[in-house]
């Protein structure tokens, strides 16, 4: 009976092991340029935004707010160039060619992607956050990687200065 339920236990904490691994992920934007990230616990650890404020948005080209958004997240990468990451995945069917395009015209400065250049990141940002498909959909993380914000709709420009401020700020 002992060794019974020993191997019981063993099954079990194997099994929890096993699911308290979090995902990897290798996106590639428009540019071309692959971005790893990896779930943790409390978010996200992206390869090269160590000590960044990280902003991953969902958006539509065909949505209005999130095409209001562009010119903020525009200007908050000017202001903060290398202080800040901004990572935005089009949900509403754009090829990777189309997007490249759109993110040309609209002098966008930050990392583009497609739905399906993202894997199964979309879906995984998805159960995790239990994001039902409203856009524009945005995360927002501190520099250690943890989401500290999550807003589904329009966040004005101010908004987005001052949540940057206070997480660059932030020990």
């Amino acid at each position: 009976m002992t060794k019974l339920l020993f191997t019981f236990m063993l099954v079990i904490s194997s099994i929890f092991a096993q699911n308290t691994t979090q995902p990897s992920f290798d996106i590639v934007d428009t540019q071309g340029q692959h971005i790893q990230i990896k779930g943790t616990q409390d978010g996200l650890d992206i390869v090269g935004a160590k000590d960044k404020v990280v902003f991953l948005e969902f958006f539509g080209h065909r949505c209005p707010p999130c095409l209001q958004t562009i010119p903020h997240l525009i200007n908050l990468k000017n202001k903060y160039k290398d202080k800040v990451e901004i990572i935005t995945i089009e949900v509403q069917g754009l090829n990777n060619e189309q997007l490249k395009a759109f993110t040309k015209a609209k002098g966008i400065n930050y990392h583009t992607i497609s739905d399906n250049k993202s894997g199964s990141f979309t879906n995984y940002i998805a159960q995790r956050s239990n994001w039902q498909g409203s856009i524009p959909f945005m995360l927002v993380l501190d520099k250690k990687g943890n989401v500290q914000y999550i807003q589904a709709g329009l966040i004005p420009e101010q908004t987005l200065n001052q949540v940057t401020e206070k997480l660059l700020s932030a020990k």
